[in-house]
């Protein structure tokens, strides 16, 4: 039997050919997100990606995070930013109870709240709809998010959480740790396997989760990419 984590080096592309492919346009070589969902493109083969099947499928203008990728920018496109990024996998335990019962399971009415806190914290490419891609909770201090964290991708039992942030007139609370925790319980009981990803410079956010119990599963290449 392959272990849960046999998909992450390429869990971008496994989401959006497999449970996420209705949410994204493309061809078997290259998919993206559908606009409004996340602006992340992935390729059949990672090491070769055939940017070309990409092109009628992005327009001008759009930005795009590719994971795993080093080689040099194709003809038709540029490279806008080269960092690299650890895929932690969750190993800790959890508490008995509801690490946050105050959350609130976002929807429609908060999407925008959702998108601007993103836009504050940049947690990572999020969009108006990232929250239709999984479960996203909240806390709210009367209608004002203070804080959320959400699921993103998936594929086999992987399930990953994502958007952690909090609105920085908020912090110092644990509104986040609180949040992973129930996504965590959340995940768990499914018999999911959980992880994330980090920014290796995020020297602040990779010792929390290795607090928490994640461990670095391996380190990447992430770019972003735009048309020429």
């Amino acid at each position: 039997m392959a272990e849960p984590t046999a998909l992450l080096p390429n869990i971008i592309w496994h989401t959006l050919s497999g449970p996420h492919a209705h949410l994204s346009s493309g061809t078997p070589h290259a998919r993206r997100y559908s606009t409004g969902f996340s602006s992340l493109v992935a390729f059949a083969d990672k090491d070769h990606p055939d940017f070309d099947a990409l092109l009628p499928y992005c327009e001008e203008g759009e930005h795009f995070y590719v994971d795993g990728w080093s080689g040099p920018a194709p003809q038709g496109w540029q490279i806008d930013a080269d960092k690299a990024m650890y895929k932690m996998v969750w190993h800790g335990e959890l508490p008995a109870e509801d690490a946050a019962p105050l959350a609130r399971r976002l929807g429609p009415q908060d999407a925008q709240q959702a998108f601007d806190l993103a836009a504050l914290t940049k947690p990572g490419p999020f969009g108006l709809r990232t929250i239709e891609l999984g479960e996203y909770f909240g806390l709210f201090d009367g209608e004002r998010l203070m804080a959320m964290a959400g699921e993103r991708l998936q594929a086999g039992t992987l399930r990953e959480i994502s958007g952690v942030c909090t609105h920085p007139d908020y912090r110092g609370r644990g509104l986040t740790h609180q949040l992973m925790l129930k996504l965590l319980q959340r995940q768990q009981a499914r018999g999911q396997t959980s992880f994330l990803h980090v920014m290796t410079d995020n020297h602040v956010a990779h010792e929390m989760y290795l607090r928490m119990g994640f461990r670095d599963y391996l380190e990447s290449v992430v770019r972003v990419v735009s048309r020429s």
